[in-house]
Order: structure tokens, then sequence, then C-alpha cells
């Protein structure tokens, strides 16, 4: 699904994402959609 997003779309979500959260909370957003996504594969690999 995300196969072909490139650097120019993953650099204007970050400039978006900044805009909206501020440069302090980036890294705590950034951990938690890390941690997130984890879960989420790990989910999917328990499942199968």
């Amino acid at each position: 699904m995300f196969n072909n997003i490139g650097l120019g779309e993953i650099i204007v979500i970050a400039l978006v994402l900044m805009l909206f959260f501020g440069g302090d909370k980036l890294p705590e957003l950034a951990r938690g959609i890390r941690n997130a996504t984890r879960e989420f594969r790990k989910a999917l690999h328990d499942k199968s």
C-alpha cells in the first residue's frame, strides 16, 4: 500500500506534521507511530 511513497511525499508529510504538532512533539509522535506499527505487524503475524 505504501510501497510507492517517495522522498518528496515523506518530506511533505513531515512538514505538515510539524505544522500541526510543532517540532517538540514530533519525536514523541514518531515513537507512538512506530510502536503502533510494531503492534499491528505483531498482531498480523500472530494471526497467520
